[in-house]
């Protein structure tokens, strides 16, 4: 089980954005576990929790991936909440990464330098 004091990083190891992430943890020394997400998703628990923080899947879903593509942005607009976040849990690659969860819980998904700073100083 994980540390409760330390933040979790779901990432993919191909992806470029999520490269420079973990360099920036690790540049400041903050703590964190890394996850892949292609083979450990988030669960659906932290993935409806991840939809009420976010305030919807505009920041849920990796619209730029393959899987996304696959399923086509039609049918993914279709889905009901539900459906949707049960995608999600089962294909990692759906999701937007990096998806970082603090320690105090807060949900971020992507890396934008400037936002991360101000969360985790």
């Amino acid at each position: 089980m994980a540390d409760p004091a330390v933040h979790l990083l779901f990432h993919y190891a191909s992806c470029s954005t999520c490269r420079k992430a973990l360099a920036w943890m690790r540049d400041r020394q903050i703590p964190f576990e890394a996850i892949d997400i292609t083979t450990a998703p988030p669960s659906l628990e932290l993935l409806s929790e991840a939809h009420g923080q976010l305030g919807g899947f505009g920041r849920l879903f990796n619209t730029s991936g393959q899987s996304y593509r696959a399923l086509g942005a039609a049918t993914v607009k279709a889905m009901d909440t539900a459906t949707a976040l049960a995608a999600l849990a089962a294909d990692g690659r759906l999701i937007k990464r990096p998806f970082l969860v603090t320690a105090s819980g807060r949900i971020v998904t992507g890396f934008r330098p400037e936002e991360w700073q101000e969360l985790l100083g």
